[in-house]
This record gives structure tokens, sequence and C-alpha cells, in this order.
């Protein structure tokens, strides 16, 4: 350990050192006793770095007591992302609902109105100004990015409680099938059955007394974008009342190869053609949605059908599916009931399926064959193998 060197002369000990003692001047560098003393270079490193730590920690809370401010407490009724704000502080969805309107409020020609027309454009524009000032405009989809640098990264929407208790209420009291209230709604089957679970539990535990979290939900609530339940929306012929996205896909193994597919200009290549490019088995994006009837519905409200005619045919498409899943279940037992014996035991039941050596294919690889869901090597690489192709198709 080096040996401590005490102050020089007219210098107090530890006045500027920062975090060790910083030795400078021609006597200091020499060495004490045989040991190497700190060099000027080494003494400035330490300052500059405490200096930068002190200026970062300022930096930080001048942020918190100035722009930082405002996520103390959260928004009501809205989200409250950095994403939303600019770098003084301010929301910018308030900024671009002020210019609306006043893009709005230029469209209106005073000078054509009469006096009781004026008088009362007037009085609304200050009834409507009064219930701005205490409203804060919805949010846009550049508002729902919690990281400013992941543009990408947008938050999801989550069901409100009103919508919930409505779709409970249209299974459980209306007794409205899974699939027509999906459809309605717009909210993917198996988070309908979700939401009527989670409701039936939430009602049983209220009637046997236990106490819910419910300051808890709400709070969390708040901090996330929620799809309300409107009705006047549910209605209007012209627009589609949807939480789940049309375009959010699962990404498929299949697709995430690349391919390079010649095609002529002349031919109209689709979504289907696309898909049997990827894998003869492979389903189109429209059917491999969430939400297959987001389709449909959207062509309907673009057709400005009726709301009652729309829910017919939502009906009539879920009726078809459900139909052609019968029948395909039928045929399965039907097909097992010709092909497969059953032994019953005691406390087993052995089936026993016919099985041909024809199915194993020309050189009992087949698929259908036995032993394939086991596993079945490939000899791509072992030599003797002919890797050209026998036929083409």
């Amino acid at each position: 350990m080096p040996p401590r060197v005490g102050p020089r002369a007219g210098q107090v000990a530890g006045s500027q050192q920062c975090l060790r003692t910083t030795i400078t001047g021609s006597n200091a560098r020499q060495s004490v006793s045989g040991q190497r003393d700190f060099s000027q270079s080494s003494g400035q490193q330490f300052q500059v770095t405490c200096k930068n730590d002190t200026r970062l920690r300022r930096n930080m809370f001048s942020w918190l007591n100035g722009p930082g401010r405002v996520f103390r407490e959260p928004l009501q009724g809205s989200t409250n992302y950095l994403g939303a704000y600019d770098r003084s502080g301010n929301l910018l969805r308030l900024r671009y609902s002020a210019e609306q309107e006043n893009e709005d409020q230029e469209k209106v020609d005073e000078s054509k109105l009469s006096d009781e027309e004026k008088a009362k454009y007037r009085e609304e524009k200050e009834k409507k100004e009064a219930e701005e000032r205490n409203k804060i405009p919805k949010e846009r989809a550049a508002d729902l990015r919690p990281y400013p640098l992941n543009t990408d990264f947008r938050s999801q929407s989550i069901l409100s409680e009103e919508l919930r208790d409505e779709i409970y209420k249209k299974i459980v009291d209306e007794k409205v099938d899974l699939s027509t209230v999906s459809a309605l709604y717009g909210v993917d089957m198996r988070r309908v059955a979700a939401v009527v679970r989670l409701k039936t539990i939430e009602k049983n535990w209220i009637a046997e007394g236990k106490k819910l979290a419910t300051p808890y939900a709400e709070a969390v609530m708040q901090m996330v974008p929620q799809t309300h339940f409107s009705r006047k929306l549910l209605e209007d012929p012209k627009k589609t009342f949807s939480h789940e996205s049309i375009n959010d896909l699962p990404v498929h193994p299949y697709t995430r190869t690349q391919i390079f597919y010649p095609t002529s200009e002349s031919r109209q290549f689709t979504r289907e053609d696309a898909a049997k490019v990827f894998s003869p088995t492979l389903l189109s994006a429209d059917e491999r949605i969430p939400l297959s009837d987001l389709i449909e519905i959207e062509r309907d409200a673009l057709n400005e059908v009726p709301r009652e005619q729309r829910t017919q045919r939502i009906r009539e498409r879920t009726e078809a599916k459900l139909r052609a899943k019968q029948e395909k279940e039928r045929k399965r037992q039907e097909w097992e009931a010709r092909n497969v014996k059953v032994v019953s035991n005691q406390r087993w039941n052995f089936r026993f399926q016919s099985i041909s050596v024809e199915d194993a294919g020309k050189d009992g690889r087949g698929r259908r064959g036995v032993g394939w869901r086991y596993g079945n090597p490939h000899h791509d690489r072992e030599k003797g193998e002919i890797k050209l192709p026998t036929s083409v198709e």
C-alpha cells in the first residue's frame, strides 16, 4: 500500500479532492520510498468522473422537478406515456386538438348568419370550449408509445369494465352463442370465453362475501388504453365495433423463409397464392387471423349494411361453420367405426386399427406409415443417395 502524502503548505486537505487525493507538481511526481505515486492524468480522470456524476444527477432532478412532474399522478381517463409529451413536458395532443378546433372554426362564416343564429352559434361555441377545457382528447396512435426510442411498439388496448359486463350479459342472460358475440363486438372467441369465466368467478366471490381488489384494478386500468362500449357506434351502419386488430397475425414458421417466386405480371397474385408458395397446406392470411369474420364485417360496413342485417349474416356464417364442423366430426366417427376395433377391459380400452403396407409408400417412408409420429430420419447426407428429382409436378 503506498504511503499517504500530506498536503502541501497553503493547501487544505480534502478541499478539492473528489474520490482520492490528487497529487500535482513536479515534486509530487517523484517516487517516495520506492513507491509509485498517482500521476496527474489519473487525478484528472477521477475529477472528471465526479463532475460527470454530479452533472447527470443534477439533470435527473431537474427533469423530475420540471418536465417529469407530469408523471407523478396518472391522467384521468387517459394513458400517460413518455411518447405523448414533448421535451418541455407539454401534452402534444392538446396542441393538435387546438389546431383542429381553429380549422373547424374557420369553416363557419358568421357574417352569413342571422342574429339569432350568431347568438346560438356563440353559445354552443362557449359551451364546447368549456367542456374541452376539462376534457383530455382521446389518445392518438403516437401517444400509445411508452418507449420513445422504439417507435414500432404500441401499447395494446384492453376491454373496459362496461364492455366486459355487456359481453357477459349477452352470453349468460340473453343466451347468445360465443361466435356471434365474438363477431358482433370484434373480440376474439378465446377472449370472450375468458371474460365469461372471470366474470362468473367475480360474481361468485361477491356472493360469498370475498373482498375484491377493486382499487388496484381501477389504478391499473387507468394506466393502459381501453376499448369502451359504445351503443351508438354499434348501431352506426357506416362504422364497425372492433377490439382486435385485423392486421395482427401469428407468425407461422413456414413464412420465416425467404423465397424468390417468379410469376407473370398479368397474373393476379392473391394472398391464397402467396400461402401456397410457402406451403401447400398453409392457409391464407384472411383465414389465419384470430377473428376471420372481421373481413366480412368490414365489407358490410363499407357497403352500409344495416345492423340487423349485419347481425343476421354473422349468425348465418356461424351456423354454416358449426354445421361443417359437425359434419366433419360425424365422418370421423363413421370412419373410426369401420376401421378401428375397440377391445374393452376392466381398466383400459385397447384400440386396434388395420394397417396396410401400401400406406408407407414405395420407399417405406410415407407419412401414413407406422412410426411416422415418432420421427422419420432423413437420408439427405448419406452416401449413395440420389439427390436429383425423379419427377416434376
